[in-house]
């Protein structure tokens, strides 16, 4: 436990040490915000503040997690796989903002470009989980402790998943601070899910063993402290973004972790505020279309709807983040009633 506490003080300090010293380098090799054109008029500010902070914290959170490592398992390790995966992810956002900040073309990757890399890295993850004994084609289902047995369907709809959430973590971080509050309180709810997972292992609900679940839970505190300390910089008004490089990189991890734990199910509520922000974006669509011009929200994703409507961006975050404390509340009460 102490080693546990240890990770996420230390890669809040690390991010409080580090990120000043990067914001210099990132302004010399003018690794900028573009603003996007259609979005609200107060954010023409933002033009040109540091990008690409994502690469901070990812790196804070692989290196802490990797060091401070419980133990390395020897059949298979899912803090290790939940890290890889999220690398994976940060690299599609990566290439991403460096073809819009660094070759200066403002649309980056073209949009099937990127789904198509999401979907190979989405059935590659999904069929390591399904290949592997401890987690296998079955999904736990807390509360009624039963398991569903997706057989043939788990890679396709595990695919769907990871595709659905890492570009909802790629809209929701919109605003400043946004993503990363909503992301440090899902990441402890997170590992405190997996540490009743350390208790409980071996049960029907955690199969695996003790050690396994402690290493996700400690990715997910070493990744909470990492998003603390970024936020110290990230909150408005922003002195740096995380980028596509950011939120892909915390997408991913969102999705490693719940498949680590054998329990996606709960992506649901933990995601929730992922999910309303892209559900916000194709009910805007579909109403638009079906309407012709009209609109449902002043403006989407739902964050712009609030921020058009006279909330700023810390009430914003406070309230998002608030409503991801009681989702991630009832989640662990869910699975400790589950046993």
């Amino acid at each position: 436990m102490l080693r546990l506490i240890f990770a996420l003080l230390l890669s809040v300090v690390a991010m409080l040490v580090i990120t000043p010293r990067v914001l210099p380098l990132l302004r010399k090799l003018k690794i900028g915000q573009t603003v996007y054109e259609l979005g609200p008029e107060s954010h023409k500010t933002k033009q040109g503040t540091p990008t690409m902070g994502g690469l901070i914290f990812a790196l804070v959170t692989t290196v802490i997690a990797l060091a401070l490592h419980l133990v390395w398992y020897s059949s298979v390790d899912f803090g290790f796989a939940i890290i890889v995966f999220a690398l994976l992810s940060m690299l599609i956002g990566f290439v991403d903002d460096y073809i819009k900040v660094v070759k200066k073309r403002n649309l980056g990757l073209v949009w099937w470009q990127k789904v198509i890399a999401q979907v190979v890295i989405g059935i590659a993850f999904s069929l390591f989980c399904a290949l592997t004994p401890a987690i296998g084609t079955k999904i736990v289902i807390p509360v009624w402790n039963v398991e569903w047995d997706l057989g043939i369907w788990y890679v396709p709809v595990m695919t769907a998943v990871i595709v659905f959430i890492i570009n909802s973590a790629n809209l929701q971080d919109g605003l400043d601070g946004l993503l990363a509050s909503v992301e440090s309180v899902g990441a402890v709810a997170w590992a405190t899910i997996a540490l009743l997972g350390a208790v409980t292992s071996g049960s029907a609900m955690f199969p695996s063993v003790s050690s396994n679940y402690a290493n996700v839970a400690l990715v997910s505190l070493t990744l909470a402290g990492a998003c603390i300390g970024f936020l110290w910089f990230n909150f408005h008004p922003a002195k740096v973004f995380m980028g596509d490089t950011g939120s892909l990189f915390l997408g991913g991890i969102v999705c490693a972790l719940g498949f680590g734990l054998n329990l996606p199910i709960l992506i649901l509520p933990l995601g929730i505020v992922y999910i309303c922000e892209i559900l916000s974006v194709v009910l805007q669509v579909t109403y638009f279309k079906a309407t012709h011009g009209k609109r449902l929200f002043k403006m989407s994703p739902i964050h712009h709807h609030f921020e058009m409507c006279g909330w700023g961006e810390l009430k914003i975050c406070r309230v998002f983040g608030l409503v991801t404390v009681l989702f991630g509340i009832g989640s662990a009460l869910l699975v400790y009633y589950g046993f």
